[in-house]
């Protein structure tokens, strides 16, 4: 893993966004106004994250994140060992595996908090989400992978999950359990194995962008989209939630009125 002095500059512009996504999710855990409602609202556009993606995938029939790994397991078969590594197969029947898991994870929290003749989720019924925020992630996405090729990917990469702030806000509710009806310890069991899951892999797209160097004029371009995706991250989490985070509190902190979270460049390392 490389950690250059213009990655250590982009990590410490991009921990600003970081830590307004934390607080965002914070502010609403420790919110008097937490409902059983409001905690399956969130639950729900989680798990349409899970299964469809931000901007992931192409938009349109066919484009959940699920089913493009599922395609692309199946258009692979014949050429195992052939034209295609069974190792590569592996890792995105793992990926699939993976993202179905934790899918399974959030949706056992939010049917946990139904009440009699409440529905189950489905991944179906989770496509007809109303999320303006995510809406606007994605799109900027689709838009810098349209127009830029592989930084638009990069910068995909380096931005997805966000350091991980809603898992690791949610698996500190494990602090007290029985809070909120018992809904903290439903909402920390389902986050912690996932935050397990994710934290290094995020950690080595974030330290990994290096071991491909890019030009000084193609890294301004990649920080430049990357920033920008990052900025839409929080209020797109405000909206998840509710809204707990005030228009001008949100305005102040993705202008810089916040500590910054510090990235841990050690377990960077050992994501390697």
């Amino acid at each position: 893993m490389i950690i250059t002095d213009r990655l250590r500059d982009l990590i410490d512009r991009a921990a600003i966004f970081w830590a307004a996504e934390a607080e965002t999710c914070r502010t609403y855990f420790q919110s008097p106004d937490r409902t059983r409602e409001s905690d399956r609202a969130w639950l729900a556009k989680q798990c349409f994250k899970e299964v469809w993606g931000s901007g992931l995938t192409a938009k349109g029939d066919g484009g959940a994140m699920l089913q493009e790994f599922s395609k692309r397991l199946i258009d692979m078969f014949p050429k195992i060992d052939v034209d295609v590594d069974r190792r590569e197969a592996l890792e995105i029947a793992e990926a699939l595996h993976e993202e179905f898991e934790h899918y399974c994870l959030f949706a056992d929290a939010y049917d946990a908090m139904a009440v009699d003749g409440e529905a189950k989720l489905t991944p179906m019924v989770l496509r007809n989400h109303d999320w303006k925020g995510d809406d606007d992630l994605s799109e900027l996405r689709r838009q810098h992978r349209s127009e830029h090729g592989e930084l638009g990917w990069r910068s995909t990469r380096f931005t997805e999950g966000g350091y991980c702030t809603i898992l690791s806000e949610g698996a500190a509710l494990a602090a007290d359990p029985d809070g909120h009806d018992g809904r903290n310890r439903l909402i920390a069991e389902a986050s912690q194995p996932v935050y397990d899951d994710e934290f290094l892999h995020m950690l080595y797209g974030i330290g990994s962008i290096e071991e491909n160097p890019l030009s000084d004029a193609e890294w301004k371009l990649f920080s430049d989209l990357a920033l920008a995706q990052l900025r839409l991250r929080a209020p797109m989490r405000n909206e998840q939630f509710g809204f707990p985070v005030s228009d001008d509190r949100m305005t102040a902190m993705l202008n810089g009125d916040i500590e910054p979270i510090v990235f841990d460049y050690d377990r960077a390392k050992l994501a390697a």
